[in-house]
């Protein structure tokens, strides 16, 4: 998938605003301001359940790897994901 195409469609879901669970959780780290090297995604399955983590690493900028933003659109679908919610900015790598 086109990476413009897939940070469209995780925008989009991401206005839609809470509409129930299940939530997915993006959040984007890197060394600076500048550039993502990881993403962790969480996946809540529903309230009050321990949410299932997963971290994909970037060489590059992870917001404009295709395979990483692919991979977190098809995440999105198969979990029937109600609400997708997005850290804005990259987090510091402590």
């Amino acid at each position: 998938m086109n990476v413009d195409k897939a940070k469209k469609r995780i925008e989009k879901l991401v206005k839609k605003g809470f509409k129930g669970y299940p939530v997915v959780a993006i959040e984007y780290f890197g060394n600076s301001k500048d550039c993502a090297a990881e993403v962790v995604m969480t996946f809540t399955a529903e309230e009050n359940v321990d949410a299932q983590m997963q971290k994909f690493v970037s060489k590059s900028d992870a917001r404009t790897d295709e395979t990483i933003q692919s991979v977190l659109v098809k995440t999105i679908e198969r979990t029937n994901a109600n609400t997708v919610t997005e850290v804005s900015g990259i987090s510091l790598i402590k």
